[in-house]
């Protein structure tokens, strides 16, 4: 087996969110951070041969870079056989046992029905996040006055705080304020999202060029009020 770069991109950013992962039989990635507040998904390319645990991730993406030729990944019951440098090097590295790291419910996430939904575009989340960044703010909220959509930058222990308020559609007489930790939206990888919010405490991006998706919590303090 072979892993293309798509695949390479994805286990990165999953492994910003957990240091671990376990892979399971198929084409279906997934991971949840520490806190339970990051659940990530992605369909990939590749047919995983075999369930098994890597303790660390990030790690074991470094051992794969080493090989500059595309390597090879064999599989037998403890460990993945990378092959590489022409076929001359062969390093072994050892599986974990799930108990070993924070693995998601095999049981799927089921989104309430949300309240709001809005197109994400990339340059749009790209600015939203270096001004969170610039600007040292630990939150984002997407919220409407009722007549305009805005993603705002904020610090909800601060009122005197620099924000940022960048309109991206109109409204639809609903009220809210739905607030995000910067540091959770940082997790997902760059790109288009059509993003869906429930007032129940769940968010849900969908990639609109991969198969990739992401449900993220948000945080008390948020607000819903439903328009005449």
């Amino acid at each position: 087996m072979k892993l293309s770069s798509e695949t390479i991109t994805i286990l990165k950013n999953f492994g910003a969110i957990n240091q671990g992962i376990y892979f399971r039989q198929g084409k279906e990635l997934k991971t949840v951070s520490s806190h339970k507040n990051i659940l990530a998904k992605a369909t990939i390319k590749e047919d995983i041969p075999r369930d098994f645990g890597i303790y660390d991730l990030n790690n074991f993406l470094s051992v794969v870079s080493l090989h500059k030729d595309d390597p090879v990944f064999d599989f037998d019951e403890k460990h993945v056989q990378i092959i590489g440098n022409s076929g001359r090097s062969k390093m072994k590295y050892r599986f974990c046992e799930p108990t070993m790291i924070v693995v998601p419910p095999e049981k799927a996430l089921v989104m309430p029905e949300p309240e709001i939904s809005l197109q994400l575009t990339a340059a749009d989340f790209d600015w939203i996040m270096r001004a969170a960044s610039v600007l040292s703010c630990p939150h984002v909220a997407i919220e409407s006055d009722g007549e305009k959509m805005f993603i705002t930058t904020l610090d909800m222990s601060n009122d005197s705080a620099h924000t940022d308020s960048l309109e991206i559609s109109g409204g639809n007489n609903d009220k809210y304020r739905m607030i995000f930790k910067t540091e959770n939206l940082s997790k997902i990888l760059s790109g288009a999202y059509e993003l869906k919010i429930s007032s129940k405490g769940i968010s849900h991006f969908k990639n609109k060029d991969i198969d990739l998706e992401y449900h993220i919590s948000i945080e008390q303090g948020s607000k819903y009020t439903k328009g005449s």
